[in-house]
């Protein structure tokens, strides 16, 4: 029986060891630090589907700084007073949905583009237990490489036997539009980005192109939510009474802009449309109390939005194992 004099005892003799072998101090072993996480990979239920968060890891983004319509002081301390520092950590994630008969993965991360702590979800995919070669479809929210780069690298498919669903004004944009017509507030590498990310699917002929708010595939259907890009579309679905929306970037983080949705963001093509979008898909969430998903929400990145006093609030999804 385990008690204090047993305790004391064992205490004991293991001073005296170590007094032995370290010449009157405790002999400890020193052990490095482990800079890693454990897979990035989340599972929860919508009715008969599983729903598979995957992270591509984070991006550390001056967030207080790339925020417009407020002030990067007003920012920083809105960002600290929910404990959240600048530059911030910022998830960027993807989501798998196995219907049984289709897997569907919505967003394809950042691939070998960003560096850092990114272009990990091929690896997630395979710790969650899936492969690249048995995804059927991949949905793209938007074409941006932290959405778009890990669908291809120097000219080939990462995910060979996927057909890629991108919404045609996105797809016309980034692919068709004349560089003496891009807008001034788009980097121009961005366009060779898209290019490189999703031209072996066309060439391939494996690109579907989708309308706006239309259904994508059976059971997958779309919002259009343009402004931070011209074909940024939200992704629903449906099953057994249960609703999910996959955002994209409708917010960046989850403090800031629940609280402010009148805040933009830099890489916003249109702000303005972007703001508008915003405040769509908020009220739209709040009144429905369907699940929503989001692209840059703190990982897993799945919860609901309701009402409080400063417009919204990010509630994240209770975990479960």
């Amino acid at each position: 029986m385990f008690t204090r004099r047993s305790f004391i005892q064992s205490a004991t003799v293991i001073a005296a060891a170590g007094a032995v072998a370290g010449h009157g101090t405790i002999a400890l072993a020193r052990v490095p630090l482990k800079n890693f996480q454990a897979p990035g990979f989340y599972r929860t239920k919508l009715g008969d589907l599983e729903i598979t968060a995957l992270s591509d890891g984070t991006l550390k983004l001056p967030l207080a700084n790339l925020y417009t319509n407020i002030s990067e002081d007003e920012a920083r301390s809105a960002l600290g007073r929910a404990f959240i520092d600048t530059p911030t950590d910022t998830s960027v994630n993807a989501f798998l949905v196995n219907t049984g008969e289709r897997l569907v993965l919505i967003d394809a991360g950042t691939g070998k583009y960003m560096g850092g702590a990114l272009g990990r979800l091929t690896a997630n995919l395979e710790a969650a237990g899936y492969s690249v070669g048995e995804i059927d479809d991949i949905i793209l929210t938007h074409i941006h490489t932290d959405h778009s780069g890990g669908l291809s690298d120097n000219g080939r498919r990462l995910f060979p036997n996927a057909t890629l669903h991108v919404n045609r004004r996105d797809f016309e944009f980034w692919m068709n539009t004349p560089a003496e017509k891009r807008p001034s507030n788009v980097p121009p590498g961005m366009f060779k980005e898209a290019e490189e990310s999703v031209a072996p699917y066309a060439r391939a002929d494996k690109i579907k192109l989708f309308g706006d708010s239309q259904e994508i595939l059976p059971g997958f259907g779309s919002i259009l939510r343009a402004g931070h890009t011209p074909g940024h579309s939200s992704v629903v679905v449906e099953d057994a009474g249960k609703k999910m929306v996959f955002w994209g970037d409708i917010t960046h983080g989850d403090v800031l802009q629940f609280d402010e949705p009148g805040v933009a963001i830099e890489f916003d093509t249109d702000q303005k449309q972007a703001v508008r979008a915003r405040e769509m898909a908020f009220k739209e969430a709040a009144d429905q109390k369907y699940l929503v998903a989001g692209a840059h929400i703190a990982f897993p990145g799945i919860g609901h939005v309701r009402r409080d006093d400063t417009q919204y609030d990010w509630v994240p999804l209770n975990y479960s194992s």
